[in-house]
C-alpha cells in the first residue's frame, strides 16, 4: 500500500506547484506587461493544476483511508 509519507509528499508537491503558478501569474499580471496572453495562460494553468490536485488528493483520501 501507499505509505502515509508518500501521500503527504504528493500533497505538498501538488500544492507547491499550484502556488508557484499562482505567484507567477500574479507577478505577470501586476508587472504591467503588454503581453496579457501570458498572464491569462498562467491563470488557466493554475486552474488546471488546482483541478488535478483536488482530484488526486480526494482520490488518495478516499482509497487509502484507514
Amino acid at each position: 500500500m501507499i505509505s502515509e509519507i508518500f501521500i503527504k509528499i504528493a500533497a505538498i508537491v501538488l500544492l507547491a506547484a499550484v502556488a508557484v503558478v499562482l505567484f507567477l501569474g500574479i507577478g505577470t499580471l501586476f508587472r504591467g506587461d503588454k503581453d496579457k496572453k501570458t498572464s491569462n495562460k498562467l491563470m488557466q494553468l493554475r486552474v488546471l493544476l488546482q483541478f488535478i490536485a483536488i482530484i488526486v488528493l480526494v482520490s488518495l483520501a478516499y482509497f487509502y483511508k484507514n
